[in-house]
């Protein structure tokens, strides 16, 4: 498959900093209660094929993202309903390789949990796939929606919705291999002229997925733009089994104008948790007509220091440094002084140090709220 004939092959806009740089963007993790917003119950859990998803909210699967680390800290502050692995190279799996097959450990916690693959050919997906239940997930999904260009240019992700045989065979040898249930994510469309989310979730039906999700943007807007919540409504109008909806969810109002305005089953989060890791939890205490207990500064700083301190335990230091500096732009976004650590970081050598300097941080915060 030809993927410069579809015209969105072009300069990648990084996955994270569309978030902060949107213009839409009004809220930081400082910000937990929502004045105004009616307390009665809006949405019920619901089911994927066997598995309950209660509270209704969706980890959404992120490259670099939704490892093992994060995906245990989200579950341990609470509210989400299933969260789902980093995507996984079927193409890298099915070959063996041990750095793919190291990214997929997972412990009994973050259950119930889904593990997403993505690739071009029909025989390794199913193989993949097959290897994922073998390893006990209790979802597979497929990926049909990133807009990466490493991912297109393989015809893979999002380059799938422009050759929607290929796509449909993806699914249905997918299904044909496992008995767990089986989603797949997707866009719009390549752009807006070629938007076929209605044929391809139809097509998802078709050949037995248990459940979808839509990212209501075009695979050549990526991250940019504002998504078309009214495109998940015709698909969940379109279709019986369950739909989330993904796109533009950044606080808890933002996840209930979703239910409301799509009557989606589901909601996905992604770049919003990474900024709010208290996101699901404030969510799902809107849900039940409650106030979610107010974010303090030591659950800040513990949430931080238990992130951190499982990378340096666990993976050695140069990749823990990495993943540190990654998570530090985005927990102290909004945070006084914040800027001042995010500069600092890029001296530190270790992990220790960093450590260090992040409840040197705490502590002078704490000190100046005292004193204030």
């Amino acid at each position: 498959m030809d993927l410069s004939r579809f015209g969105i092959l072009g300069r990648d806009r990084p996955g994270t900093r569309g978030l902060t740089r949107s213009p839409e963007f009004r809220y930081s993790y400082l910000s937990v209660t929502f004045p105004g917003l009616s307390s009665e119950p809006m949405k019920q859990a619901f089911q994927i094929g066997s598995i309950p998803v209660d509270p209704p909210l969706i980890l959404a699967p992120m490259a670099g993202i939704t490892d093992q680390y994060f995906r245990r800290i989200l579950k341990r502050i609470g509210g989400v309903g299933v969260v789902s692995m980093e995507f996984i190279s079927s193409e890298a799996l099915t070959r063996g390789s041990e750095r793919t097959r190291s990214m997929m450990q997972y412990h009994e916690e973050e259950r119930p949990l889904a593990i997403q693959i993505y690739g071009s050919d029909a025989s390794r997906m199913s193989e993949a796939a097959a290897y994922v239940q073998e390893l006990g997930a209790d979802i597979v999904d497929i990926n049909m929606g990133c807009p990466a260009n490493k991912i297109l240019k393989g015809c893979a992700g999002a380059a799938l919705m422009g050759d929607l045989k290929l796509a449909e065979s993806i699914i249905r040898a997918c299904r044909d291999r496992v008995r767990i249930p089986l989603t797949v994510k997707f866009r719009l469309g390549l752009d807006d002229a070629r938007s076929n989310y209605l044929d391809l979730g139809r097509a998802c039906e078709a050949n037995g997925a248990d459940g979808v999700a839509l990212h209501a943007r075009t695979a050549r807007q990526m991250f940019s733009g504002k998504a078309d919540w009214g495109r998940i409504r015709s698909l969940k109008e379109a279709l019986s089994i369950p739909v989330s909806g993904n796109g533009d969810i950044l606080a808890p109002e933002d996840a209930l104008a979703m239910w409301g305005e799509t009557g989606c089953d589901g909601v996905m989060i992604g770049r919003g948790a990474m900024q709010n890791p208290w996101i699901f939890r404030e969510t799902a205490a809107r849900l039940r007509g409650d106030e979610a207990p107010p974010v303090t500064w030591e659950d800040r700083r513990e949430m931080i220091l238990g992130h951190f301190r499982m990378l340096r335990d666990q993976e050695d230091e140069r990749f823990a440094l990495h993943k540190i500096r990654t998570f530090t732009g985005w927990y102290t976004h909004g945070l006084p002084n914040g800027k001042h650590l995010r500069q600092k970081i890029s001296s530190l050598p270790t992990v220790d140090a960093f450590i260090n300097e992040v409840e040197t941080f705490f502590d002078a915060f704490r000190s100046a709220t005292a004193a204030a």
